[in-house]
């Protein structure tokens, strides 16, 4: 292997053997590409020598997607760049080219400071910096909780968060996309000009080569998604790359759909003294009718995150032993479960009525307003965000505490999602079950979507195994239901045999088969969504 792009002193890059899923891989040989002229030439030399290739961006993500199962690592970091800028013709949007590498903290402070690096930029693209720097703030919506994450890993599990219950996930905000095929070869997707034609599709690269095929004919789960392929009729065919997690092509460049940022955030995080009544209060912030014969809200929220009893006392119990957890805000000793609601608008009129009507709901569902933590400032926002956040670093830090006391505890973590109207039955199901097995838990996360992550910590070995065979079942009963085994986090390696469940041995298979229509030597991210 012949080029000095490749690294083959592995011992040397340890830490790029693994992700933020705590697995652990091996790897022969590493690259970190500057320039595209770079990539080209480590892809040639891959390629003719049938290497397999594991694809990385910042390896914040936790279903083991860069962790490498041998061959060479290609670490896109360096390729972290933002390229140009237009406006879109005709509306208040601009579009930013980027590189993959570049991470989502990097492009949020580029665009909230207007200060971008435009050595290289075309006059055109200088000309609509000019405009942007003239107007308010633009941002980019997709919300990971780990905002350390690369663009270019957020696109291939198409991302999402918090703010994804108003905002939607990546997808939404993906006008077009530069991919490197594994021939070499250069394919330009841009938004409404490529579509399948019912099931078939066709794209030409830049050198003229055709791919064509038949898309898989399984239907996806009308609910927040990111297992497998993104699959629809008459498609536009950039989605198909989208949460591919790597396995189809090489991203090189990426232009991001950027929106006026809003006006005025504000925010809540209320404490109800049932779970049951938190899911009700949940209902009525998503407008949905119930007993309580309440009024929409004037303003679709934001976000809407739960925590329940176990995530709160948890933290509690953090914030009294250690250091990192002692500025969060004491939990009310009565609470039972929290939610927190956050509002964008650009009329603060909009938002004092909304805040007026979420807390007569609080009221109706148990809650108390003076318990409740209210942010109309920078700074009270950055206090619940802060405490929304602390939850997973919580349960990590929890973990790390067990092994201490050598006990071998890995959590399991879910990351499903039902439909609005199955969101009390998955509540039911997960605390049931959970109690029925005697399992340590905690639950939080996206309950605007319906989809809560359940984190099972198991303290022995069988307890490992009884949680496993509990988060199979549900599994079975939530995609029984409609519902999705990954909503936001992807399949990566860990979660192969849910996928199969989900789309079974046939569309596995046509999934397969669409893969090696691009990655005929099944080189690119392997393990990943495939055995």
């Amino acid at each position: 292997m012949q080029n000095e792009l490749i690294r083959t002193n592995i011992e040397n890059f340890t830490d790029f053997l693994k992700d933020e899923s705590r697995t652990i891989g091996t790897a022969d040989s590493i690259s970190f590409p500057g320039t595209r002229q770079d990539l080209h030439r480590i892809i040639n030399t891959l390629k003719n020598d049938h290497t397999a290739i594991t694809i990385q961006g910042s390896r914040t993500g936790i279903t083991g997607g860069a962790v490498p199962y041998g061959g060479h690592i290609l670490n896109m970091s360096k390729m972290n760049r933002i390229l140009a800028l237009s406006r879109a013709d005709g509306n208040d949007e601009f579009y930013i080219d980027v590189q993959p590498g570049l991470l989502l903290t990097d492009l949020r402070k580029a665009l909230e400071e207007k200060n971008i690096d435009t050595s290289g930029w075309s006059p055109e693209s200088l000309q609509a910096f000019s405009l942007l720097k003239e107007k308010d703030t633009y941002f980019f919506p997709p919300d990971p909780t780990e905002t350390s994450a690369s663009i270019g890993g957020m696109i291939a599990c198409n991302a999402s968060g918090a703010r994804s219950f108003h905002y939607g996930p990546t997808r939404q905000y993906i006008q077009a996309l530069t991919i490197l095929l594994i021939d070499g070869s250069t394919l330009y997707l841009e938004r409404g000009n490529q579509k399948a034609s019912g099931r078939n599709f066709v794209l030409t690269t830049d050198t003229g080569k055709t791919f064509k095929g038949e898309l898989p004919a399984y239907t996806m789960p009308e609910v927040k998604n990111a297992s497998g392929y993104f699959i629809k009729g008459n498609m536009d065919l950039i989605d198909l790359f989208i949460g591919s997690e790597g396995t189809l092509g090489i991203l090189l460049e990426a232009r991001l759909r950027l929106i006026p940022s809003p006006k005025i955030v504000w925010g809540l995080t209320c404490f109800l003294p049932d779970e049951e009544q938190a899911i009700t209060f949940v209902r009525q912030c998503r407008g949905e009718p119930s007993s309580l014969s309440h009024k929409p809200l004037v303003i679709r929220p934001s976000a809407i995150e739960f925590f329940d009893s176990r995530a709160l006392a948890l933290l509690s119990t953090m914030k009294t032993s250690y250091p990192a957890f002692s500025s969060l805000p004491g939990v009310p000793d009565q609470s039972c479960s929290a939610v927190y609601i956050e509002l964008h608008a650009d009329n603060e009129d909009i938002l004092q009525d909304s805040l007026l009507h979420i807390s007569t709901l609080i009221a109706d569902c148990g809650g108390d307003e003076d318990s409740t933590w209210f942010a109309t400032s920078p700074r009270e926002m950055e206090q619940l965000l802060s405490f929304r956040h602390a939850i997973p670093e919580a349960v990590n830090l929890y973990l790390d505490m067990k092994k201490k006391e050598g006990l071998s505890i890995t959590k399991l973590g879910t990351d499903m999602a039902v439909a609005d109207d199955k969101l009390t039955d998955v509540y039911r199901l997960y605390h049931s079950t959970l109690k029925e097995n005697n399992l340590h838990y905690v639950m939080f996360g996206h309950i605007g979507d319906n989809h809560i992550h359940v984190n099972i910590l198991p303290e022995t070995e069988e307890e490992y195994t009884r949680g496993k065979a509990l988060y199979k079942s549900w599994a079975e009963k939530i995609l029984y239901w409609g519902g999705t085994v990954s909503a936001e986090h992807g399949i990566g390696k860990l979660k192969k045999d849910f996928l199969t469940m989900m789309y079974h041995e046939q569309g596995i298979a046509e999934m397969l088969g669409l893969k090696k229509i691009f990655d005929p030597g099944m080189l690119l991210n392997p393990g990943n969504l495939f055995s």
